[in-house]
């Protein structure tokens, strides 16, 4: 059987459209694999943390305090229990060397010295 020109036309183009439309199923493919999309998001997190860290090191070149006592109170809270530990050691060292009164007598013979130098 022989076709007429239009009908082979049309399975040329028939043909022209499935071969694309499989070159873009493949192309879909490879761009959702798996591997593919992790590569992805691991490019954009560096390429993310990478201008965060810039703005974070520009933030503190402008301001050098204001970063430095961020970073001393951070500190300051991460080592809460062992700065309370050792204030506490130093106050008991403290009242550990304070001599100690010797509390005042108010018996009788105090009571007879204070009235004779009067």
């Amino acid at each position: 059987m022989t076709d007429s020109p239009e009908v082979a036309a049309a399975r040329i183009e028939v043909e022209r459209s499935r071969a694309s439309m499989i070159a873009t199923a493949h192309q879909l493919q490879d761009r959702l694999s798996p591997k593919t999309l992790t590569r992805g998001a691991i490019d954009g997190v560096k390429h993310k943390s990478a201008d965060l860290v810039e703005d974070a090191v520009d933030a503190v070149r402008a301001r050098p305090v204001a970063a430095g006592s961020v970073v001393a109170a951070i500190a300051l809270f991460l080592a809460r229990e062992p700065l309370i530990d050792l204030a506490n050691k130093l106050v008991e060292s403290v009242s550990a060397k304070k001599p100690r009164r010797k509390p005042k007598k108010h018996n009788a013979e105090t009571q007879k010295d204070t009235e004779a130098v009067e």
